[in-house]
């Protein structure tokens, strides 16, 4: 699809744009919400950063509907289905809440595209239906696609690449992403309920329990760990040559995403599977000396 294709997007409409006050509160729950992206956003001009700033709030909005363990099903149904009219509005040019009126003109200027943000309420319906364990590797792969990689697909348009290595990137970087921070997250995952370890690679290391505790607990986590670790590897490994095949100032913020991550996943490979419970952060003058790195290029 050409870079014109794309961009063709619904005439003007009467929804108001967000107002600067609007912006600036988005802007702050991002910054509030303490993401490793943000400053990695920073890198943007500010029109392309206030976008980022609005898929990502998105992304914490339908998020934290499929994360709410008090919520009943069925409310959370009913909420995620209020986004899918909302995206239909959006569309429309009849924005409503803040988050879209703040997407509208992203929507237009770079072409971002309807499926993708709904792929990523597809993926917190996965997590909202019930608590994943154990899945397959093909619905792991699936809902790293929706729940991520979606996410790269209409950031890399902000970013202002819209070729095939671009979406190349996206697909790769975002599953690389998501695996890291299933792998982060094991402990806090499992308090919930959930496991995102695959089934064949527990089944390769002999754990027939998809419970997550006795998952956590059992001598080969640590092989299971490391298979997804190498999994995440490959992925980056491939957003990284992808992103050769772009223009370097488009990807600067992939770039700084990519390298954080990779780092957060290097951090965990040295802590081991053995005190899931203690974090893993990237020390704040480490983090800053990969954004600034980038911020160069």
């Amino acid at each position: 699809m050409t870079q014109a294709a794309e961009k063709r997007q619904p005439d003007a409409t009467t929804a108001p744009v967000p107002d600067g006050g609007e912006l600036e509160a988005i802007a702050a729950r991002v910054q509030a919400s303490g993401t490793s992206f943000y400053w990695a956003m920073r890198l943007l001009p500010a029109a392309r950063r206030n976008a980022m700033y609005a898929v990502y709030a998105f992304c914490r909005e339908v998020d934290d509907i499929a994360d709410n363990d008090d919520a009943p099903l069925a409310e959370k149904r009913r909420a995620l289905a209020e986004w899918r009219d909302e995206i239909d509005a959006l569309y429309a040019g009849r924005a409503r809440k803040m988050i879209s009126r703040a997407l509208l003109g992203p929507v237009r200027e770079y072409g971002l595209q309807r499926r993708d943000f709904l792929a990523i309420v597809d993926g917190m319906e996965m997590d909202a239906q019930e608590a994943i364990r154990a899945p397959s590797l093909a619905v792991l792969d699936l809902y790293c696609a929706r729940v991520a990689s979606a996410v790269g697909l209409l950031s890399v348009r902000i970013f202002g690449s819209y070729t095939p290595a671009a979406d190349r990137v996206a697909e790769e970087l975002g599953r690389a992403l998501q695996l890291t921070n299933i792998l982060r997250d094991l402990a806090e995952d499992a308090a919930r309920g959930r496991l995102y370890l695959p089934r064949e690679l527990l089944d390769a290391h002999g754990i027939a329990s998809s419970d997550p505790a006795a998952v956590l607990a059992h001598p080969s986590l640590a092989a299971v760990c490391r298979d997804v670790a190498a999994m995440a590897e490959r992925h980056y490994a491939g957003a990284e040559a992808a992103m050769a095949a772009c223009p370097r100032r488009a990807m600067r913020t992939a770039a700084t995403m990519l390298a954080v991550y990779r780092a957060i996943l290097g951090k965990l490979i040295e802590r081991g599977w053995t005190d899931l419970d203690r974090p893993v952060r990237l020390p704040g003058l480490r983090k800053a000396a990969l954004v600034l790195r980038h911020a160069i290029l």
